[in-house]
């Protein structure tokens, strides 16, 4: 018995070391958006609130995952190079000096495909398993 779970920890090991299955994020705009690609530096200023518009000027709205999801610690720490407690420590910060507020969170990906389909000034993130015509890829990461 004990070689059995041995063996199988041993290939879930294998396995997350390869990749596979591994969530791939992505960052979307709606279908009806004009913008076909943003830089990671571009992403990060909207989603940091340092600025409310997509490069050609129009207004974007970040939408995020809640706190403690995998994918939304991997995007930040891939866009701001920030970790989830300096990603608390920096909204604190932002909220009290009135400097900005933090992006509106969704429960999941496809909450977050559904709300920035339907509205091309919001920006988010989700798993490229996620992905539908209703929204289009502006950058991806892995």
């Amino acid at each position: 018995m004990h070689i059995l779970r041995l063996i199988s920890l041993l290939l879930a090991l294998a396995l997350a070391c390869a990749g596979v299955g591994a969530a791939e994020l992505v960052v979307i705009v709606s279908a009806r958006n004009p913008v076909s690609v943003l830089h990671p530096e571009q992403v990060a200023d909207i989603f940091l609130a340092q600025t409310g518009r997509f490069p050609g000027g129009d207004e974007a709205t970040a939408l995020d995952l809640p706190v403690g999801s995998p994918l939304r610690d991997e995007f930040y720490n891939k866009m701001a190079a920030k970790s989830p407690a300096l990603m608390k420590a920096y909204w604190t910060k932002m909220v009290f000096t009135g400097r900005g507020q933090p992006p509106r969170e969704l429960d999941n990906s496809l909450a977050v495909r559904k709300m920035v389909a339907e509205n091309p000034s919001m920006i988010g993130y989700i798993d490229r398993a996620a992905l539908d015509p209703s929204v289009k890829a502006v950058m991806v990461t892995r």
